[in-house]
Parts: structure tokens; C-alpha cells; sequence
């Protein structure tokens, strides 16, 4: 698709559009016809006016200008002066109104579809599946929604309706100075034509390069952007702020020097245009001077001339400088189309707030999965039954596929081959994204935003709407309600920016009080209290225990005291089941479990 000519490109831009939008840009179109007619009637107005204010009685005497003055009252060459100069000034200033108007609403409409663009972006990248967001990384997708979609507003959108208006605008004009004089028009139009096109043949290729140029180091420093600052603590312990400094200059220096580039090739011909207007002007004077008459005669013509030059080059310069613009944004335009492309199922672009409803059993029938053909088997034939109810805890060497499991009962993975079951129905389509809504996951890393303690634990509920009973309840269960209302804000508490003003323990004890206040009827912990000392692991778990029989709960953990009240702990090696038991029976069965019952948990190690 980066090879496509820039005009297929432009038409795949347009299929994104929303019917309003393709209307609102007919419409526009069709003030862009009216705003070169304007300019137009300025242009033909200019020779009636230089000519009464030269020779008034040989413009009173054409037949055509008499017959109307007649039939306005006007019997002499002295009163039509005044008139003719109003209707000259309100000609001027209608076509500068429509100039004012057009600009505006170009403007205003460009920004809009920026808008709907990238909206359907930012939609559209939210709605892929899970597998699709663990294979990109997140710099290019960040600066492709924020810096290559607004710059399809600024690089494409724009200069698209510039260039557009630009053109019909120059067929206006010209059409306008042939009927006045067509062979200084031709030869007008042939020289600064010549030029424009001699200059877009001899930077074309420059410029497509400094657009690619541009497209790429705008990647990588938003790359370097989120890599250092993400990782600050690191960069203060360590004093590599010179390296990401330099990452940081490596990617801004070239970008810089493409953009200089660029926007002096697109700009510089405009002088020299106005130099040769100015001396072609200057040589149809002189011309005109030498023939019988002299320059008196053809000043309404030569004036005329002047004024359709003068509206000439800055049409021809926009044209070209539109153009360059938009060739030197043909990487944008392409990075931004394949963000509008991505593939959405129609059950993910649907509404669903519906739970599943959820009976009897999770089964795992004949799993096998992979990220991709080219990575190794995670699970291999899986086979497993959860009752509802149960808690289930999953333990295994780094690998063995425990995090995978998880993600596939959540429906948030797909099996490569074999079928999630729940309650006997594969997990497909609509019922996934129902059955999701039975589960609330606490990850080991917590992800909070930069906002109030209430609309952490409420986490995705607009703030009007949290339910302050239910997040108190929840705090509680967690085991943080004694910390946030200790606080002299409460929980209206500002965590910041990824919860940095609070302990990794605090953090995970949100992330517990998030999923519970969800009432889902499936928890699942991640070794989600691995940053929990002893004693707030054990009221958390308590109150875990205290729940509804109902709620199933899965726990991977690598600490003995967070699965002793597991009715199974399931043991993965390789993708495959070796263990299935209860807690004393996996004790007798395992090493590698008993050897978990020797690992002292973290408070513990700092105790020592």
C-alpha cells in the first residue's frame, strides 16, 4: 500500500469518511466555485473602473454600458464614477468575504474529520484482540493516533482542500485573462506552469524521502520519550540519562533537518515566481508603451492583467506548495490508513452489557496455543475442568503456561487448537465478550490511573455513576479502606500518575478492591499478593475465603500460605497437567511444590 499512487491513497482516505462528512466536502467544493467566481467579477471589474477613471465619456458611450446606465437614471460619463467605484469595492470585498468564509470552513471541517479520524483509530485499536495488542508495541501505536492521524489534518486534509481550491480558482482566472488577452495569458501561464512542474520533477524524490524520514524519527522519539521517562527510577539509579539523551538527539536531529527541508522546497519557488510576475508586468508595459496609443490606452487592460497575476502566483504557489505538503506526508498517510483498516469482528464492535450466565463448569478441552507459528507451544493438549465455586490455584515453573491458561479462560487468548467450554458451549463470538463480563482479573503489576483512590477501585465506571458504598465495601475486603480513609482526602485521593505515591503493596490491594467491587463471579489472582507482607496477606485471603461460595477463584502463586485453602492446586510442567490434587495430597506428590513451602515469603527475606 506505500507504493499506491498518493490519488489512490486520498480514495481510501475517503472511504473512512461518514456520509455527513462527504457531504459537508461537496458543499465546501461548492463555496470553492463560488469563491473563484468572486474573484473573478473582482478581476473583470477592474478594467470598468480603470476605464471611467481614465476616459469616462469612450466607457459611457459603449452601447451596452449606456443602455444600463439609461435604465438606472444615469444620462452622463461624470455620474457613473460613483457607482462604478461601489460596485468595484463591493466586488473586492465579496470576493475577500467568500476568501474569509471558504477558510473558515475548510479549517473547521478538516479538524472535524481529524477528529472522527481519530476517533475510529483510537476505537478500532482498543477493540483488537488481546493477542494483537501483546505484538505491537505501544510507542508506535501511541504516536500513531496522537502525531500521524492529526497529521493527516495538518498534511493532508488541509493542503487536499488548499490545493483543490487553489486549482479551480486558476482555471477561473485564466479563463478570465483569455477572454482579455489570450496570447500574454498563454505565455503566462506556459512560463510559470514550466517552472512549477520543472521544480516538482527535480524535489519529488526529496521529498518523498524526507516524508519517510519524518514518519520514522517521529516513531522513534516518542520511543525514546516513553522509554526514558517510563523508566526514570532506573535511569536516576543508574545515571544513564546521557544515553537516552542521546537516543533522544539521534531521532530529533534528522527529523528536524527533514522537516527544514521540506518546508524550504515547498515555499522558496514563490520568489522567484513573484521576481518574473513583477518583470513580465514590467515587459507588457513597456510593449504597450510603444504602440500607437501609447500606455494610456491600455491601462484598464494592462491593470486588469496585474490584478489576475497578482491572484496567478499565489494560486500556482498554493497548488504546488499543497502538493509538496502532502507528497512529504505520504508515510503519514500510510501509517494513519493501516490504523484505519485494522480489522474489527462485529461482536467487538457491538455494545454487550449482558453476563453470561454462568452455571455449572469451565473446561479446557484438548488446548493447544502458540503466540504464532513461529514462537513454541505455551500449552499442549490441555485438558481441565473448574467447577463453580472451586478455588483453584495453579502453580509451575516459569513457562509452563500458567498466566496462558488464565488468558484463555478469560476469553482474552484463543486457542490454537481445542475449545474453551463453558457451561457445554464453546466460547466464541458474543459469548465471549459476555462471558468476560463474569470475571474480574488482579494482575502482579497493577495499572492505575492518575485520579482519585474511588475511581481507581471503580476502575472504568464514568465518576458520576460509582456506587461510593460499593468501593468502601471493597476497600474494606482488601484489607486499604484503613489507609485511604486515614487520608485527609479520603477516596478522594490522588494516586498519581501510575499510583507512584503509594507502595507496591497498596497498589495490589487496590487492584484486589478494583475486582471485587466488579462482583464478578470468577476471580483470578496473578500473583496478585506477592507484594502483600504476611499478615495483609492473610486478612485479604480471609476475606477472600469469606466470599460466596458461588464466586469460583483462581490463584497463581508462588507462596504456600496463599493456596493452603484451594479445593485443587493444579501443577503445570510444558504446557501439560502433571498434578491435580488437593493441597496435603500435592504436599506428598510434588517436590517442586514442597519446595514452595521452603521459599519464605517477601516480609519474611526483609525480616532476616
Amino acid at each position: 500500500m506505500k507504493n499506491k499512487k498518493i490519488f489512490s491513497q486520498l480514495h481510501q482516505l475517503w472511504r473512512h469518511l461518514n456520509r455527513l462528512r462527504q457531504l459537508q466536502f461537496f458543499l465546501v467544493l461548492t463555496l470553492m466555485i463560488i469563491t473563484a467566481i468572486t474573484e473573478v467579477i473582482s478581476l473583470g471589474a477592474v478594467i470598468p473602473f480603470l476605464g471611467v477613471l481614465i476616459a469616462p465619456d469612450k466607457v459611457f458611450s459603449q452601447p451596452i454600458v449606456f443602455d444600463i446606465a439609461q435604465s438606472f437614471g444615469i444620462l452622463s460619463a461624470e455620474q457613473l464614477l460613483l457607482p462604478i467605484t461601489v460596485l468595484f469595492i463591493t466586488a473586492i470585498f465579496l470576493a475577500n468575504f467568500t476568501r474569509v468564509l471558504l477558510l473558515w470552513i475548510t479549517t473547521k471541517l478538516s479538524f472535524m474529520t481529524g477528529a472522527d479520524l481519530s476517533f475510529e483509530v483510537y476505537s478500532r485499536t482498543l477493540h483488537q484482540p488481546y493477542i494483537v495488542h501483546l505484538e505491537r508495541n505501544s510507542s508506535e501505536v501511541i504516536t500513531g493516533i496522537l502525531n500521524k492521524v492529526g497529521g493527516v489534518v495538518f498534511n493532508i486534509l488541509l493542503p487536499a482542500l488548499t490545493f483543490i481550491s487553489a486549482l479551480i480558482l486558476l482555471v477561473m482566472v485564466i479563463t478570465a485573462l483569455m477572454v482579455i488577452d489570450p496570447v500574454i495569458t498563454s505565455m503566462t501561464v506556459i512560463g510559470f506552469g514550466s517552472t512549477y512542474v520543472l521544480t516538482t520533477i527535480l524535489t519529488r524524490k526529496k521529498i518523498l524521502n524526507n516524508g519517510d524520514r519524518i514518519a520514522y524519527e517521529t516513531t522513534m522519539l516518542h520511543k525514546a520519550l516513553q522509554e526514558g521517562l517510563g523508566g526514570i527510577r532506573e535511569v536516576l539509579l543508574d545515571g544513564t540519562q546521557q544515553l537516552y539523551c542521546d537516543i533522544y538527539r539521534k531521532a530529533d536531529l534528522p527529523l528536524r533537518k527533514a522537516q527544514a527541508s521540506n518546508i524550504f522546497i515547498s515555499s522558496s519557488p514563490k520568489f522567484a515566481m513573484e521576481a518574473i510576475g513583477v518583470s513580465l508586468i514590467a515587459i507588457i508595459a513597456y510593449t504597450f508603451s510603444q504602440q500607437q496609443g501609447g500606455i494610456t490606452a491600455v491601462i484598464p487592460t494592462l491593470g486588469a492583467i496585474a490584478l489576475g497575476a497578482q491572484r496567478l502566483l499565489p494560486a500556482l504557489q498554493n497548488c504546488y506548495h499543497s502538493w509538496s505538503i502532502i507528497a512529504g506526508s505520504r508515510a503519514f498517510l500510510f501509517d494513519a490508513l493501516l490504523l484505519l483498516e485494522q480489522p474489527i469482528s462485529k461482536d467487538a464492535s457491538n455494545t454487550i452489557t449482558a453476563r453470561m450466565d454462568f452455571k455449572k463448569s469451565i473446561r479446557l478441552d484438548s488446548i493447544s496455543f502458540r503466540y504464532n507459528k513461529d514462537t513454541p507451544w505455551v500449552l499442549k493438549n490441555l485438558n481441565l475442568e473448574i467447577n463453580k465455586g472451586e478455588r483453584i490455584g495453579f502453580v509451575g515453573k516459569t513457562g509452563s503456561g500458567k498466566s496462558t491458561s488464565l488468558d484463555l479462560i478469560m476469553g482474552l487468548l484463543e486457542p490454537t487448537t481445542g475449545k474453551v467450554i463453558i457451561d457445554g458451549k464453546p466460547l466464541k463470538g458474543v459469548e465471549q465478550h459476555k462471558w468476560r463480563k463474569n470475571i474480574a482479573h488482579v494482575p502482579q503489576s497493577i495499572f492505575l490511573i492518575d485520579s482519585s483512590m474511588a475511581e481507581n477501585i471503580a476502575f472504568g465506571v464514568p465518576k458520576e455513576l460509582i456506587d461510593i458504598k460499593l468501593v468502601q465495601d471493597a476497600a474494606k475486603q482488601a484489607q486499604i479502606s484503613e489507609f485511604i480513609e486515614s487520608q485527609p482526602n479520603g477516596y478522594d485521593l490522588q494516586v498519581g500518575e501510575r499510583g507512584v505515591r503509594l507502595s507496591g503493596g497498596q497498589r495490589q490491594r487496590i487492584g484486589i478492591a478494583r475486582a471485587l467491587y466488579k462482583k464478578a463471579n470468577v476471580l483470578m489472582f496473578d500473583e496478585a499478593t506477592s507484594a502483600l507482607d504476611d499478615a495483609t496477606e492473610k486478612a485479604v485471603l480471609d476475606a477472600i475465603e469469606k466470599l460466596d461460595r458461588d464466586i469460583t477463584v483462581l490463584f497463581i502463586a508462588h507462596r504456600l500460605t496463599t493456596l493452603r485453602n484451594c479445593d485443587r492446586i493444579i501443577e503445570l510442567k510444558d504446557g501439560l497437567v502433571l498434578n491435580d490434587e488437593r493441597y496435603e495430597k500435592m504436599l506428598e506428590l510434588s517436590p517442586s511444590f514442597r519446595s514452595i513451602r521452603e521459599t519464605p515469603s517477601k516480609s519474611a527475606k526483609i525480616l532476616k
